[in-house]
């Protein structure tokens, strides 16, 4: 089944070479059934290649989704035309009082900023809370996650010596879990991040699970057991090129990064990148589509009132 998304958005075209069933807002409506109502809350600079990357994953799974970028008013794109955002993102303000299924909100690189020292810190405040009681299941990702964490649960971030950057492998630590139905016992994800959450300040909340952990990257997803909101620290969704342009991105600013671990063949970052977590970022997306949003949000929207606790 398709992703439901404005026609003339860019990743439109990428994914049709995909063979990734999209479907425009016209045809969407003539259809008598209830898409997923899906809100995309893209903190990233490169908006475009997030849009591309998480609608890759999305567009892969048997279900109509019904797509809303929303992007913060407080904040001045740097990198994305202004003509972008007005076609196709909506603000916060827009849908405050719409009833969503579920919602992503985005990493940024702000993260050795405080939260509070981020400009559309109080904005993502609100977005988060209204999330605790609109949206039937909310997923964060790297940032996003750690935002998230502090915000609804008083977690802190805590600076690393250096950047960790590169795929590691991760174990999953509930397997019964439905979001890791069919995984196997060890996969791998891309991180990459100059902060972390670490096992013990999760540990002390009796409302968190850790669900994966990884010995080199630390705590991988996040549950909360009552809300069912979902935090990832990683990038799953994350382009086979995407560790290689930061990388590339960094020594051009003379920032000395580390060579991304376990990800260009060989450790040679004059070679190409090996893609080792592309199937298992699309079970994941398909799973929490499926399991925690799909099967468990009621038909009639307004009947959504703080997730699944």
């Amino acid at each position: 089944m398709p992703i439901n998304i404005p026609a003339k958005l860019p990743a439109r075209s990428a994914l049709e070479r995909e063979n990734i069933f999209v479907m425009t807002e016209s045809r969407a409506r003539k259809q008598d059934i209830r898409p997923l109502r899906l809100a995309l809350v893209n903190l990233m600079p490169t908006k475009i290649a997030t849009e591309l990357q998480l609608l890759r994953l999305l567009g892969n799974t048997p279900l109509q989704v019904d797509i809303c970028l929303i992007r913060t008013s407080g904040h001045v794109s740097k990198n994305t035309e202004p003509l972008h955002l007005e076609r196709f993102y909506r603000t916060f303000p827009e849908i405050r009082r719409e009833k969503l299924d579920g919602m992503i909100i985005t990493g940024a690189p702000v993260e050795q900023l405080d939260f509070e020292e981020v400009d559309y810190w109080s904005e993502l405040q609100e977005i988060m809370d209204y999330s605790a009681e609109n949206v039937f299941s909310t997923l964060y990702i790297c940032w996003g996650a750690q935002a998230g964490l502090y915000h609804r649960f008083g977690i802190p971030k805590h600076l690393l010596p250096e950047k960790i950057s590169g795929v590691f492998s991760h174990r999953v630590c509930r397997q019964a879990q439905k979001l890791f139905r069919g995984f196997d016992d060890i996969f791998y994800a891309p991180q990459s991040r100059y902060t972390e959450v670490r096992r013990e300040d999760i540990e002390k909340h009796p409302d968190l699970e850790i669900l994966c952990d990884s010995e080199e990257a630390g705590v991988g997803v996040v549950m909360a057991r009552k809300s069912g909101e979902i935090f990832i620290t990683g990038h799953l969704e994350y382009d086979a090129d995407t560790l290689a342009l930061e990388y590339s991105r960094d020594q051009e600013r003379g920032l000395n990064p580390p060579t991304p671990s376990n990800y260009f063949q060989e450790g040679d970052p004059s070679r190409p990148p090996l893609v080792t977590w592309r199937a298992h970022a699309h079970l994941f997306f398909s799973n929490w589509l499926n399991y925690h949003v799909y099967q468990e949000t009621p038909y009639n929207l307004d009947n959504i009132r703080g997730g699944q606790g």
